[in-house]
């Protein structure tokens, strides 16, 4: 567990408050997410634990890219992708992995993964401080530590 909070606290803090719909501050607010999300990936390429990659719209309010766990020496990827919800940072983003729709109960309807019981209370209490970088490393990493291993022994997702 400490491994994962220096990890977290090398993630840049955010701090623009601004969704969406703030115009001006939210271009700023984009760059911060950049800056962070850089941050982040830096340090992943640096211990060997690359593990996503990320694009998005101009506006910065549409994400997608791939995602990808190593289980057993074998690679599994699946697109990920998200919108930034129009509430945004008070709403944290809900992350969708449209490929495993359907093939774990800690998903919601459209492949939404579901963070509300451990990384929702968590958004809540760092607002503005935390943001796209941190949903990555906060939400997503451990939800995939749990998940893939459990969906291969179970025969739900198999390597192409």
């Amino acid at each position: 567990m400490a491994e994962i909070s220096a990890e977290v606290a090398a993630i840049p803090c955010l701090s623009t408050n601004a969704g969406p719909r703030d115009a001006e501050n939210w271009v700023t607010r984009v760059k911060e997410e950049y800056l962070a999300l850089i941050q982040y990936i830096k340090q992943n390429k640096e211990r060997d634990n690359d593990w996503f990659k990320l694009e998005s719209n101009k506006e910065g309010t549409k994400w997608w890219g791939k995602c990808w766990y190593l289980y057993e020496h074998q690679r599994y990827e699946f697109r990920v992708e998200f919108d930034i919800p129009v509430a945004y940072p008070q709403a944290a983003i809900e992350i969708t992995l449209p490929e495993l729709e359907g093939k774990t109960a800690k998903m919601y309807r459209g492949g939404r993964i579901c963070l509300t019981d451990h990384f929702k209370p968590l958004w809540q209490r760092n607002i503005p401080k935390f943001g796209i970088a941190h949903a990555m490393a906060l939400g997503l990493a451990p939800w995939l530590a749990v998940e893939i291993p459990d969906l291969v022994q179970k025969k739900l997702i198999s390597v192409e």
